[in-house]
Formats: C-alpha cells, structure tokens, sequence
C-alpha cells in the first residue's frame, strides 16, 4: 500500500467518507475501460464501481479486515469480480455482497500478480518484448523469429529468449 492509499483509509478513519469517496473515484475510468471492454456499457461500469466502492467501505469497516493491496488493485478486483459474476448470472439487477471473502482474496491476489508480470515485461527492451510476443502471443516458431528479427539462426533466437524471459523473471521476483 502506497500513502495516497494510507491517506484514503485514514480519511474513512476520521469520517471523512465523502474526501475519501472522491478520491477512489479517480479510479473509475479505469474500472469503466475494464468493463466497456469485456462488453458492458458505460452504465453497467457506473453500477459496478458504486458496488465496487460499497465492497470496499463495507469491509474497512470490518475490524478483521486488512487491505493487502492498493486501494486501485482491490477495487479493480472487486468490480472484475462483481461483473464477471453478473455476466455469469445473466440478470439486470447487481448481485448480493459475496457471502466468502476468499473467493474475492483469491482474485485480488491473482490481480496483483497480472500487474507485477505486466511491469516486469514493460521493463524490458523493446527486442525483448518483441521476441516474447512474437513466440508466447502470435505462437511463431523459432526460425520465423530468427528471420524476422534479423538473427543469424534459430539457436541465437532460442538463446535470446531465454534471456529476455530470465531478465523478466529477475524483474518480476525483485
């Protein structure tokens, strides 16, 4: 957690619900994007943030409750979940609170760990990324990388995606 997020519990804290509400919703065009893009209109993603921002009030209130993220992972999450769940039950009124809180952890900590792959891959240069794509996303073989990236054989490509995946990896584990 970040201290903007320290700031945003405190503000709760201290009962200064509307100063901390205002500043979550600078995450909801974040959240918006996540839901216009998996096929929802833009009231959909209003409804889903509002549950959203209800989840997180709700179980900071909780005192066994422990934010283990930042305040824009765990609200992302939360509206992942909710919507996914809306989507699987087909209906046009939101869904109850989730009963299992684990359920909406497990997601989070899945969330969080996108985030920190996604960072390490953007950490790397744009060859690495380039070779990683070419191979893990549009499923090109060695030699066609080798050709299209210019390297003199498909062992040389081989050995350079080794070690963009283990720059990644380093990146990723620090």
């Amino acid at each position: 957690m970040n201290t903007k997020d320290n700031q945003i519990i405190n503000l709760f804290k201290e009962g200064k619900r509307e100063q901390a509400f205002r500043r979550l919703y600078k995450y909801y065009s974040r959240i918006e994007k996540l839901i216009l893009k998996q096929g929802g209109q833009k009231a959909d993603a209003q409804d889903i943030f509002q549950e959203a921002l209800i989840i997180f009030y709700r179980n900071l209130e909780k005192s066994k409750f422990k934010l283990t993220a930042s305040c824009y992972t765990y609200l992302y999450a939360v509206s992942r979940y909710v919507w996914s769940d809306l989507r699987k039950k087909n209906i046009k009124n939101l869904p109850d609170l989730p009963k299992d809180i684990t359920d909406l952890e497990q997601q989070i900590q899945k969330e969080k760990q996108y985030q920190k792959a996604e960072s390490a891959f953007l950490k790397l240069g744009q060859r690495c990324q380039e070779l990683l794509s070419l191979f893990y996303i549009k499923k090109q073989r060695l030699k066609a990388i080798a050709e299209q990236m210019q390297f003199s054989s498909e062992k040389i490509a081989k050995n350079q995606k080794y070690k963009c995946l283990q720059k990644a990896k380093a990146y990723y584990q620090s």
